[in-house]
């Protein structure tokens, strides 16, 4: 959803509380989490490095590691709800910038 300049400064005052608490970037930060965890599930358990995955099998208990998944994937998943706050910010925070300066520009 890339909206143009305008629309943005007059959509973000508005809506910028709103965003970010937002369940959608939420939504998508754990899901990215999730597959993070799915590539550590599928490389431990593939056994393309023997020695990893005799380790794995002796010393891990798939509690601990469904924890450990679950923890990582709600931290990226605050972290880039956080991210994708910050970026709309400072896009809006130029706009105004660059808003200034023309109208500084404009006048004598």
């Amino acid at each position: 959803m890339i909206m143009d300049d305008e629309q943005f400064l007059a959509y973000w005052p508005k809506n910028s509380e709103k965003e970010k608490s937002s369940s959608r970037a939420f939504m998508l930060g754990l899901s990215s989490g999730f597959a993070i965890g799915a590539l550590v599930l599928i490389a431990i358990y593939s056994g393309w490095y023997p020695r990893a995955t005799m380790q794995a099998n002796s010393k891990l208990s798939s509690t601990v590691l469904f924890i450990a998944i679950m923890g990582i994937s709600i931290f990226i998943a605050i972290v880039y709800r956080k991210f994708k706050w910050e970026q709309q910010e400072q896009r809006y925070l130029e706009l105004i910038a660059k808003q200034n300066k023309k109208q500084t520009q404009m006048q004598p």
